[in-house]
């Protein structure tokens, strides 16, 4: 539902978007002053007990935080700092993804960040990685890291607040990033630096990369048999999405040569028994089956041993601009560790 009231260009749409304009508008005014008494001491602000960086959007999911949190949280393990990922913990789903593409991290889901931080501390957390925390203002942390999907952001969308849009903050909230990362999926990479150069003129002393969120591989959802993405091209592919953004994960699938069809669900889908029950009968109809790595995490304790098994769709964090900015930004706190 709140996909099609956001992005759909129909007229009932567009009338519900406008008769929602009051509310989104005061809404933004409302955050604007919230930021603004936290810029200025007015509301309290705690420090965390070990360094941290903070990740998010200014916008309601599909921009890849969550990717990189996770690559952000993979450099500090790959160099010898245990990271503690601190979750709001919302339906599950992000703490068991980030359990799987972080084997070394400490996952620690609870709305309260503080005491999330205590507890990765506790059990042996060196360093903090805190996921969808942008707008998280009430506790400090040593860098703030915005992320900008290309595929949501004007001039391809009008920057509507919620809940007429999916915006939680206009773009001048850009300007307490440390670090502002574009992503793009299924944009072209000229459209992505285009974007990456616009914010760097306005936010110049932000580090401004760019990333493509790229389809890797695949891997049978409970064997972990690799398949190449080239075993798609000509094949008849179900893409099932309970993500933010369904409709550029199906295209990136499409790029490969199979020919989609997308079953999109809400962000964060349940998958109750009939729907998986009509997705095992979907692998036995199509060639292939195909999820996200968020929705695997739900399907995989519950599919059926008598339909072929989906695969899951494997993302890699590739920089096309600044990347190693990034990376010295996270090298500070690592010598500041030191």
């Amino acid at each position: 539902m709140a996909q099609w009231l956001w992005w759909s260009g129909a007229a009932p749409a567009r009338v519900a978007r406008g008769v929602l304009l009051p509310f989104a508008f005061a809404y933004r005014t409302v955050m604007s002053a919230r930021a603004s008494a936290y810029e200025k001491g007015w509301l309290r602000q705690r420090r965390l007990p070990l360094p941290a960086v903070a990740i998010g959007n200014l916008a309601v999911g599909g921009a890849g935080k969550t990717p990189l949190a996770a690559w952000t949280a993979a450099f500090f393990a790959g160099r010898g700092a245990r990271p503690g990922i601190l979750l709001r913990g919302y339906r599950g789903d992000e703490q068991a993804v980030h359990q799987r593409l972080v084997p070394r991290a400490i996952v620690v889901a609870n709305p309260n960040r503080l005491a999330g931080a205590e507890d990765a501390r506790a059990q042996g957390a060196r360093v903090l990685v805190l996921d969808d925390a942008y707008q998280r203002l009430n506790v400090g942390r040593d860098v703030n890291i915005a992320v900008v999907s290309t595929e949501s952001s004007p001039p391809r969308h009008v920057a509507w607040p919620l809940p007429a849009g999916p915006w939680r903050e206009d773009w001048s909230a850009l300007g307490r990033a440390d670090v502002i990362v574009v992503t793009r999926r299924r944009a072209a990479v000229a459209e992505s630096r285009a974007l990456a150069g616009r914010i760097a003129a306005r936010w110049p002393t932000a580090v401004v990369a760019a990333v493509h969120l790229a389809l890797d591989g695949l891997a049978g959802l409970k064997s972990g048999r690799r398949v190449e993405l080239s075993a798609l091209a000509k094949k008849q592919v179900v893409v099932a999405a309970g993500i933010a953004d369904p409709v550029s994960f199906a295209a990136q699938v499409r790029a490969f040569g199979a020919s989609v069809q997308l079953t999109a669900y809400q962000d964060h889908h349940a998958y109750p028994p009939g729907d998986v029950a009509r997705l095992a009968q979907a692998a036995k109809d199509a060639d292939y089956v195909v999820v996200t790595e968020k929705d695997a995490v739900k399907l995989r304790g519950r599919w059926p041993a008598d339909a072929p098994e989906p695969l899951v769709a494997q993302l890699a964090v590739r920089w096309e601009l600044n990347g190693d900015g990034v990376e010295q930004v996270l090298e500070g706190i690592l010598k500041r560790m030191a």
